[in-house]
């Protein structure tokens, strides 16, 4: 993937030091909720951009008409003899679910993972509850390989369970 895509009239492309506001505004909505990602709900701006800017992650903003709509990462699900398989983690803008922003970083992670070399991609940790997401990533080809029971406390549904899914490239 070349540092700028194009796909569905949006564009793909590196974070840069000046897109920080607009990511925290992506992730603060979603880490305050509490109800999809697997972080502290009071994780600071600071904390919040090192984890998802870290190094070990290929991060790609969706823009559209100049605004930024989502956050993806692609990174090695694990070191040493897992890192042939990749893990991503996606975040939409509240105003802007329902418009395939999600749909279109799946489809671009998933060519990111193939130009670097990966040969499947897994989620690790998809809350069940999240039914959007994880018809999503169904309608994308990934499959539940698994079922963690109620490791995941859910602020309006108490414990809840989070599916792994996979598919390869």
């Amino acid at each position: 993937m070349a540092a700028r895509q194009a796909i569905d009239g949006a564009v793909i492309r590196p974070p840069l030091p000046g897109d920080h506001d607009a990511i925290w505004s992506i992730l603060e909505p979603v880490i305050r909720a509490g109800e999809t990602l697997a972080v502290p709900r009071d994780l600071g701006r600071e904390d919040a951009l090192a984890l998802w800017l870290s190094p070990e992650r290929t991060v790609r903003l969706l823009e559209e008409d100049g605004a930024v709509l989502g956050i993806f990462y692609i990174r090695a699900n694990q070191p040493g003899g897992g890192a042939h398989v990749a893990n991503a983690g996606y975040v939409t803008a509240s105003h802007a679910r329902g418009r395939g922003v999600a749909r279109r970083m799946c489809v671009a992670s998933l060519d990111l993972a193939r130009e670097h070399g990966y040969l499947a991609m897994q989620f690790n940790f998809v809350i069940s509850t999240n039914q959007r997401a994880v018809a999503l990533w169904q309608g994308m080809g990934f499959t539940i390989v698994g079922r963690l029971p109620q490791v995941f406390v859910h602020p309006n549904e108490g414990l809840v369970d989070a599916l792994v899914m996979h598919r390869f490239l």
